[in-house]
């Protein structure tokens, strides 16, 4: 089964993804708070990662770039996710694999997320 950690400080958009992503057979952790990523991917070992790009406290590009400069978390295929469009132009430069759009549709979501996951 793999594991998904999704880090978002809106716990309305963890909750949806937490029971969606449960229903589709994968392990799921969630956290609303930046501090908590390293952490959790430590204890969790996630094989992929959803990421907001604005999180309070701290940018999320920012957070994708520690995990791409680590030998042990670079591997990890990091989805970025933000309700502004125009973040897509930048999260690329940051070592993100992909981006989502908020509101997103959950058919699009499901298929990077397997994508992502098969490579």
């Amino acid at each position: 089964m793999a594991k998904i950690l999704v880090v978002d400080d809106d716990v309305d958009i963890l909750a949806v993804m937490e029971i969606l992503f449960t229903m589709k057979g994968f392990d799921v952790e969630v956290t609303a708070k930046w501090e908590n990523t390293f952490d959790k991917i430590k204890s969790f070992n996630p094989d992929l990662i959803l990421l907001d790009v604005l999180i309070s406290g701290n940018d999320g590009r920012t957070i994708c770039k520690q995990l791409k400069a680590e030998e042990e978390t670079k591997q990890i295929p990091v989805i970025m996710f933000s309700a502004h469009p125009s973040a897509a132009a930048t999260i690329a430069e940051y070592g993100a694999d992909d981006f989502i759009a908020k509101p997103f549709d959950v058919n699009d979501l499901l298929d990077k997320v397997n994508f992502h996951l098969k490579n």
